[in-house]
């Protein structure tokens, strides 16, 4: 997929202009999207829609929406012919389109001004960009205290992708009936809602820290399980705090990518300890060399930057090669996968070696 070059020089030096005004295009976006003119378009279907019934139906000025569709010409949003506009494709999926939205509410939200301190945060293997969003050594201390709509933006783009791969992978998880399953990042208990819904008889236990914990324990009184889940609340990186033990099953979702890899073989570790001899490691991951499309190839790569900037400075979304060596150094080994979960998730199972 990223092994040869696919563009025409002038083609290279066009995505290069792009890119260096990448910053402009998508506060412009954003603005064409939540301003109302890329609805007013899109309302108008072909028979397209003039600056002047823009300025009508938003109550903006002449310029601002001159400015607005001209910029959106340049992005290929919209397209005009005899001075009345219409949403091109391109333009429809930013309007519409549920994925879409999700990830520019979060590089906006969570992302956006972060993102000046990149440069900072590779050099000292910290999170620089953090600061602007709260005093947190990472993110994850910080996650129940952001404002509510920030807050949202974050696990929106949280669960939208892994949310896809559930039902399959509850599917999957209850082939052997555990009866004890350890839930590690349980964030705020969607995945011990859905095993306590999927088997009457299975306990769950919530590891997670102090904020989640919180939200999820609401979530279990109000849907009466709360005497069938528990909770360990701990912060994972303090090795020296034993997990809890005999577990059938321990399930991750989408957390080991918010690690770094000597930091997943020592969670690994921990994690091999607290399971039974016959016992199963399910890891549910997005691997960015895994992707069907390289559309969501790039959406994983540049989510890495996330997490340099913002989230731990030292993690990432993993390619496969490095991911696995650390399963292997964590003493499991890898008996089976699959790459057909939700959005190109992949789900391993590991035991024991």
């Amino acid at each position: 997929m990223f092994n040869k070059e696919t563009k025409t020089a002038l083609e290279a030096k066009e995505a290069a202009l792009r890119l260096a005004f990448a910053p402009v295009a998508f506060q412009a976006t954003r603005a064409l999207r939540d301003m109302g003119i890329l609805t007013a378009v899109s309302n108008s279907r072909s028979a397209g829609i003039t600056i002047e019934e823009i300025m009508e139906q938003t109550k903006m000025s002449r310029y601002a929406v001159r400015v607005l569709l001209e910029a959106g010409l340049g992005m290929e949003l919209v397209i005009v012919n005899d001075k009345r506009y219409t949403l091109t494709k391109t333009g429809y999926f930013i309007l519409h389109d549920q994925l879409t939205r999700i990830n520019m509410d979060f590089s906006q939200d969570i992302c956006y001004k972060g993102m000046n301190h990149l440069q900072e945060s590779l050099t000292e293997g910290k999170p620089a960009g953090l600061r602007e969003l709260g005093p947190w050594d990472t993110i994850y201390p910080g996650l129940s205290l952001l404002p509510p709509a920030v807050g949202k933006s974050w696990f929106d783009f949280d669960h939208y992708y892994s949310d896809l791969a559930t039902p399959q992978a509850l599917d999957i998880v209850f082939e052997k009936k555990p009866k004890r399953l350890l839930d590690i990042g349980g964030n705020t208990g969607k995945w011990a809602l859905a095993c306590t819904a999927k088997d009457p008889e299975v306990e769950v236990t919530i590891f997670d820290l102090p904020g989640q914990a919180g939200l999820a324990q609401q979530k279990m009184k109000d849907a009466g399980v709360e005497n069938r889940v528990h909770f360990h609340i701990a912060n994972i990186l303090h090795e020296e705090l034993p997990f809890p033990q005999g577990f059938d099953a321990i399930w991750m979702s989408q957390f080991l990518d918010c690690f770094s890899e000597a930091e997943i073989v020592s969670i690994l570790k921990r994690c091999r300890e607290a399971l039974n001899d016959d016992g199963i490691v399910y890891i549910l991951e997005p691997f960015w060399n895994r992707q069907q499309f390289k559309s969501a190839a790039f959406c994983l790569q540049q989510t890495s930057l996330y997490f340099t900037a913002m989230a731990n400075g030292n993690s990432q979304m993993y390619h496969t090669d490095d991911f696995f060596q650390c399963i292997e150094d964590a003493g499991l080994k890898i008996i089976e996968e699959n790459d057909q979960m939700g959005m190109n998730y992949t789900l391993l199972k590991c035991q024991k070696k």
